[in-house]
C-alpha cells in the first residue's frame, strides 16, 4: 500500500491523515481491508504501536471498523466522491498527432452508440458467435500455456504460427509466402498503423476506395495522410480513376469490397498492380473476410498476382474466429521487412505468445479449417434468411447489393434521401431495432438512404424477428 506522509507532527497523526487522504482520493474503497498492522509497520519503517495508534484514531472517527480475528475494514462515515478534474478535452492538444486524433476520432460517441439498448441489432462487423469454438479455444489455450516459454516472444511472431499462416494462405488464398515474410500483428488496425508509420510522412497522398472501411480511413487521417477518394463500381476499385500524381499508398479490399460487397475483377487487379509498379507506390490489401463466399470458391488474393512485390497483404482472425483474440498477420515486402519488424518492436515488443501458440496448434491440427467450413455453412443459412426477408418486405422499395460473400448486405432505399434514411434509423431504434447507415463509409456521402445490415451475430429466428420490425419501419417511411 503506497502511503505518503506529510512530515508534520507525530508519526501516528501523519499516518492517520495519509490514510484519510487515500480514502477520499478513492485509492482505498469502502469495505476494503486495511493492511495488517505488522505488515504496514514493516513497509513504512515505523513501530507497530504507531500503526495501531493511527488505526485506533480512524476507528474512533468512524472511518474504520475493526473485526476480531479478521482485521480493519474501511467504513467511511460520509459519501466520498473524487474531486472534479478537468476533462481531457479541456487541455490543448499537445502534438499535431493529438490534434488530428481529436479531429477525426470521437471515442465517447462510439461508446455511447453501442450503449443504446437494442433488441435486434443488424450490426455489421460482428462475427458469428459459436459456443463450440469457445470450448475448443479454451482447451487450446490451456495446452499452450503448459509449454509456451514465459519470456518475451519473438517480435515477428512465433515461428510455428508464421509457418501455419503460410500453409493456410497457400491453400486458401493462393498466396505464396515464407515464414520470414510474415509479421504477426494485433489485427488489421495495427497493420495499417504500422504501414502508415513506415511509408508515410504527414501530408503524403493515399488513394482509398470510396466508400471504404471507416476505421482504416481514420487511422490514415490521424497519421496526417492526404486522402484521395477513388470510386468503386461492380468490378471494384476503378483503377482508371487513380490520380495521375502517384500516391504513396493505395488501400483496397479486393476480395469483398467494404461496404459495397463488390469483388475486384481480374482485369482490374492486373491494372492496379501495373499502376503500382509503374508509379512506384505501394498497395495495402485488406483481405478482411475473403474466406466467406456462398456461391463459389474464394478468389485468390491480389497478393498472389504481385510479381513486383508492391502489395502489403493483411489478414485478420477477428472475423473468422472472434475479435477478442486481437490477432492478425501481415505479409511484408522483402525490402521493407526490417522496417516492419522494428516498428512492431517499438509498438509492443510482440504479440502474446500463449495465444500465438494456441492458434498455431489450432491451425496445424485442422481445427481452424473445420471451424471455417462450419462457419461458412451457418453464415450461408443466416444470409439466406436475411435475403428472403428483405425481398419479401421490399415491394419495390429496396435495392439490395447481393455480393454473395462476407457477413453483411448493403441495402439502398429507393427515392429516399440520406436525411430520410436517418429518420428511418431513428424510428427503428425507438422500436428496438438497430440499423446502421452506409454514409459514414464515404468521404462525401451521397444524398441517398443506404444501410449496412450485418447478419453473422444473429440467429435465423432473430433475423426473422428483426425483419418484421424493419418491414413496419419501411411502411412508416413510405407512408
Amino acid at each position: 500500500m503506497h502511503i505518503q506522509l506529510d512530515g508534520h507532527g507525530p508519526l501516528h497523526a501523519q499516518l492517520t491523515r495519509a490514510l484519510k487522504s487515500a480514502m477520499f482520493a478513492g485509492r482505498v474503497h469502502s469495505g476494503e481491508r486495511l493492511p495488517p498492522t505488522r505488515l504496514l509497520a514493516r513497509e513504512l519503517g515505523m513501530s507497530r504501536n504507531t500503526v495501531l495508534a493511527a488505526y485506533e484514531q480512524l476507528r474512533a472517527e468512524g472511518f474504520v471498523d475493526g473485526r476480531v480475528g479478521s482485521g480493519s475494514y474501511v467504513t467511511p462515515p460520509l459519501q466520498i466522491s473524487r474531486p472534479a478534474t478537468p476533462c481531457e478535452a479541456s487541455e490543448p492538444a499537445q502534438s499535431a498527432y493529438a490534434r488530428r486524433m481529436r479531429a477525426f476520432h470521437d471515442n465517447a460517441r462510439l461508446a455511447n452508440a453501442m450503449d443504446v439498448q437494442i433488441r435486434h441489432r443488424f450490426q455489421y462487423g460482428m462475427p458469428l458467435t459459436n459456443p463450440a469454438l469457445t470450448n475448443l479455444w479454451a482447451r487450446e489455450l490451456s495446452r499452450a500455456a503448459l509449454y509456451t516459454k514465459p519470456s518475451y516472444p519473438p517480435v515477428q511472431g512465433l515461428p510455428a504460427l508464421r509457418e501455419a499462416v503460410c500453409d493456410y494462405l497457400a491453400r486458401r488464398r493462393g498466396v505464396e509466402a515464407m515464414p520470414e515474410d510474415v509479421l504477426i500483428v494485433a489485427g488489421t488496425q495495427q497493420a495499417i498503423a504500422l504501414t502508415t508509420r513506415i511509408l508515410l510522412d504527414a501530408g503524403d497522398h493515399v488513394a482509398i476506395e470510396d466508400p471504404q472501411y471507416f476505421a482504416t480511413r481514420r487511422v490514415l487521417q490521424i497519421h496526417g495522410a492526404t486522402l484521395c477518394a477513388v470510386p468503386v463500381d461492380g468490378d471494384g476499385l476503378v483503377v482508371d480513376a487513380l490520380p495521375v500524381r502517384a500516391p504513396r499508398l493505395v488501400c483496397v479490399t479486393p476480395s469483398h469490397q467494404f461496404p459495397s460487397g463488390a469483388v475486384m475483377s481480374l482485369s482490374r487487379r492486373r491494372a492496379l498492380l501495373d499502376y503500382a509498379e509503374r508509379q512506384g507506390c505501394w498497395v495495402f490489401e485488406d483481405d478482411y473476410d475473403g474466406e466467406f463466399r456462398y456461391d463459389s470458391k474464394p478468389l485468390a488474393a491480389l497478393r498472389s498476382l504481385d510479381e513486383a512485390r508492391r502489395v502489403i497483404y493483411v489478414g485478420s482472425f477477428s472475423k473468422v474466429l472472434f475479435p477478442a483474440l486481437r490477432m492478425g498477420y501481415l505479409i511484408m515486402p522483402p525490402g521493407l521487412r526490417n522496417d516492419f519488424i522494428a516498428a512492431k518492436w517499438a509498438e509492443d515488443f510482440g504479440s502474446p505468445a500463449i495465444e500465438q501458440a494456441a492458434l498455431a496448434n489450432f491451425i496445424g491440427n485442422g481445427g481452424f479449417e473445420r471451424h471455417l467450413r462450419r462457419s461458412t455453412k451457418t453464415l450461408a443459412e443466416r444470409r439466406a434468411v436475411l435475403m428472403q426477408g428483405l425481398e419479401s418486405c421490399s415491394r419495390g422499395r429496396l435495392d439490395i447489393a447481393d455480393s454473395r460473400a462476407g457477413m453483411h448486405v448493403a441495402v439502398w432505399l429507393r427515392e429516399k434521401s440520406r436525411a430520410e434514411g436517418d429518420a428511418l434509423i431513428a424510428h427503428a431504434q425507438a422500436l428496438g431495432l438497430g440499423l446502421h447507415s452506409i454514409a459514414p463509409s464515404y468521404l462525401a456521402p451521397p444524398d441517398r438512404a443506404g444501410l449496412l445490415m450485418g447478419f453473422a451475430a444473429m440467429s435465423p429466428s432473430e433475423i426473422q424477428q428483426g425483419i418484421e420490425v424493419f418491414a413496419r419501419c419501411l411502411d412508416h417511411c413510405y407512408a
